[in-house]
């Protein structure tokens, strides 16, 4: 039988960035802090603008005050996180590294969790209700997010599982993958879901006064629903693959998020309903 050869669709190649944005003599700026730097500055304009709103109850100098403790949780957050979910055996072992962080490994849950603590620090210094001041914060997190997948894809790291070819059209090869394989862009999913789409969709549902907690909760349920989601385009980490019932590690730890936010957005429903402790966020003064 004559064997007829279908020729393959031109594929989309990673254009191989370089990492470094530029350079002061022997200090180099990578374009993955800048992606932070650039997080920091959204987080620190936008919260300005939310700040107008006197019913939030919220001044610029809380928002200045917030990007200044919320860096310390981002980063040692992230950073425990990423030594604690992912490779505490590793880092028992070599527990010097943990402070490398130059060698990258940073952990959004855990970025998440320690802006969670900062939030709970600052209220109680400023005598202020948490659940407000989560409410005011988390609408400002995604698109800080958004910055740092696009660093991963700049850097070509954390790519898309190989893809299949009625998706090629825009499937890419990631030369750091090491085998030519056509893989989803699972960073862009990742900025354009826990980016880009979260933060329309909190922005939104906080334009108005809400039960307390309410916008809090939807966050913890929105990013744990849309990791969970893009988690299934992403290659699992090689050190640890696919775990119990064939989910990421990622998608293990969005799911406690998942069943915390919905449960907490119904409680704080019905809290503020029965005019329980759950008030309506920003509806006494500053």
């Amino acid at each position: 039988m004559r064997r007829i050869l279908v020729p393959a669709p031109a594929m989309l190649v990673h254009p191989q960035f370089d990492p470094v944005a530029f350079s002061f003599g022997p200090v180099a700026v990578r374009w993955y802090g800048l992606m932070y730097l650039v997080g920091f500055v959204q987080f620190w304009w936008l919260g300005r603008l939310r700040a107008r709103e006197a019913w939030r109850g919220m001044s610029s100098r809380d928002v200045e005050d917030l990007l200044f403790y919320g860096v310390l949780g981002v980063i040692i957050g992230g950073r425990l996180g990423y030594v604690l979910f992912y490779k505490p055996g590793y880092y028992l072992a070599h527990p010097l590294e943990v402070f490398m962080l130059w060698k990258g490994g940073m952990a959004s849950h855990g970025g998440i969790i320690g802006v969670i603590v900062v939030i709970w620090l600052f209220a109680r210094r400023r005598g202020k209700p948490f659940l407000r001041v989560a409410d005011f914060v988390v609408p400002l997190i995604p698109l800080g997010l958004a910055a740092g997948r696009i660093g991963n894809f700049i850097n070509g790291e954390l790519w898309g599982r190989p893809a299949d070819p009625a998706v090629w059209p825009w499937a890419m090869v990631f030369p750091q993958a090491g085998d030519g394989i056509p893989r989803h862009p699972s960073q862009l999913y990742q900025f354009a879901l826990e980016g880009l789409l979260l933060f329309a969709l909190l922005w939104w549902y906080s334009r108005r006064p809400r039960p307390a907690g309410c916008v809090g909760a939807a966050f913890l349920a929105g990013y744990g629903l849309l990791r969970f989601i893009a988690e299934f385009a992403r290659e699992p980490d090689d050190f640890l693959g696919l775990l119990a019932l064939r989910l990421s590690m990622g998608q293990w730890l969005s799911l406690p998020m998942i069943v915390a936010g919905v449960a907490l957005f119904a409680y704080f429903r019905v809290q503020a309903a029965t005019g329980g402790p759950a008030v309506a966020a920003g509806r006494g003064r500053r």
